[in-house]
């Protein structure tokens, strides 16, 4: 992008005189993309190119200059803000997924880690007075084919809840996608932010049911069976989106930001009214417009 904006540059300075007229209002839509409509040079150009019949006279070449400059470096700006919020995206993702990985190899290495911390001891429903074991992936089958008394904690345990709350953030996801800008740039960014759903949702499983087996919202300390720990699970993998949600206005933001000629004018072009706040133009510019309303007269 530099490269070309370079060469853009370059192009407009080595334009023969008979040739630059027109290249006027190439240069003013430009920075109409990406300067703001106070931008004194932007004014000045504006101003040239209305009592010139909309071309672009060699005495003002070095302003065209200075406009074209000014853009060129505001749309790199504008680009560099998308590819450094997409590479926050992927690394983000890489990291949560590495969590995850983590959780679901210690369930198998230390099921009394991580893994029995998302199985619940309710009370057995045929002996009040007794505790039975319950466990998401529920009760393993003995030799002789009947069912144990209580779960047994695993790494399957893990699995399967991250499993569920990445198929529930991935339905959230699809359903957010109609709030999720397009963009025309070279970077992804909306498919970073729907990869992102992903992991963070089998962390929002994880999580939430470590906190409930944590007795941290009272009222909600034993659940009956697998069918309500996975229950919870797919409503915290679907909680998930709250936070998403807020990485999604950020990237949107982001976007927006990024203008270029499919966008169109969001503002009419500026006008020129002098105003107090605004510097006046260098002296050899003031000059020159002195010299060619003269001479127009």
């Amino acid at each position: 992008m530099a490269n070309i904006h370079e060469a853009e540059l370059l192009l407009l300075q080595l334009t023969p005189d008979e040739e630059l007229a027109w290249r006027g209002a190439a240069v003013l839509a430009h920075g109409v993309h990406h300067l703001g409509s106070e931008d004194p040079r932007l004014k000045l150009l504006e101003e040239h190119l209305r009592e010139n019949e909309n071309t672009l006279d060699a005495e003002f070449r070095e302003l065209a200059l200075g406009v074209l400059h000014a853009a060129n470096h505001v749309q790199e700006s504008e680009i560099a803000r998308a590819r450094n919020f997409r590479d926050i995206l992927l690394v983000s993702f890489v990291i949560t997924s590495l969590i995850v990985a983590v959780f679901i190899w210690s369930g198998y290495v230390n099921p009394t880690a991580v893994a029995d911390k998302l199985c619940f001891d309710p009370p057995d429903p045929q002996d009040p007075s007794q505790d039975i074991h319950v466990c998401p992936v529920g009760k393993p089958v003995e030799d002789d084919g009947s069912p144990e008394t209580d779960d047994q904690a695993g790494g399957a345990d893990v699995v399967l809840v991250a499993l569920v709350g990445m198929c529930a953030a991935t339905l959230t996801g699809a359903a957010s996608v109609r709030h999720i800008r397009g963009t025309g740039g070279p970077y992804m960014v909306p498919l970073g932010l729907l990869l992102l759903r992903i992991p963070i949702g089998a962390l929002s499983a994880l999580i939430g049911l470590i906190v409930i087996h944590g007795e941290f919202i009272p009222g909600l300390s034993a659940l009956d069976n697998s069918a309500q720990i996975i229950a919870w699970a797919v409503a915290f993998g679907i909680g998930q989106e709250a936070l998403t949600r807020l990485i999604d206005d950020q990237g949107n933001r982001v976007l927006e930001n990024v203008r270029g000629s499919e966008r169109g004018f969001d503002l009419p072009p500026p006008t020129f009214e002098p105003s107090s706040h605004v510097p006046p133009p260098p002296r050899r510019l003031h000059r020159v417009l002195k010299v060619h309303r003269r001479r127009r007269k």
